[in-house]
């Protein structure tokens, strides 16, 4: 687990799975630089961030209220409705349990204080922000499996990205 800042204070955090630490450490380090981001020591960062279960569970023909009182009792914190499936979010230790009525588990981390990313400043030339930039930089590398950011990307942002 890696920690760092990105462009504007954005918080990251990357998680690698290596049989090489001095290669995906130094991926990492060149990914951040080269993209307006640097590296911060163990701790600084990741007590923004929340590890959290996410449970994905079928609708099939149950209803909210069913998928609720089933999980709640089992400590879910959230059930949201996807459309077709459901997402519970839940505990690292209640995920398990809560799974019990469900087909995918994965676990995730997720930031509690988001923080805004500006547009990109050039008309001419459509660039992504440079937040986009450096995750897209440090996602590139085999050795980096997942990246967790609290930047909250605007609705302009997001159709910039688009285009």
């Amino acid at each position: 687990m890696y920690e760092g800042y990105g462009p504007n204070g954005v918080a990251v955090l990357i998680e690698c799975l290596t049989d090489n630490r001095n290669r995906a450490a130094g991926e990492v380090r060149t990914a951040m630089t080269r993209n307006g981001g640097n590296m911060a020591d163990p701790g600084s960062v990741s007590y923004l961030f929340a590890r959290k279960g996410v449970v994905t569970l079928d609708k099939a023909d149950q209803t909210e209220d069913d998928v609720l009182m089933a999980v709640l009792d089992a400590g879910a914190e959230e059930v949201t409705d996807l459309g077709d499936t459901f997402e519970i979010v839940t505990s690292p230790p209640t995920s398990s349990r809560s799974a019990a009525h469900c087909r995918r588990r994965e676990s995730t981390t997720t930031p509690p204080r988001p923080t805004s990313a500006p547009p990109s400043r050039s008309r001419r030339r459509r660039r992504s922000p440079q937040g986009v930039q450096l995750v897209d930089a440090l996602e590139e590398s085999d050795d980096v499996q997942n990246v967790y950011t609290n930047v909250d990307l605007s609705d302009e942002v997001l159709a910039e990205l688009d285009d």
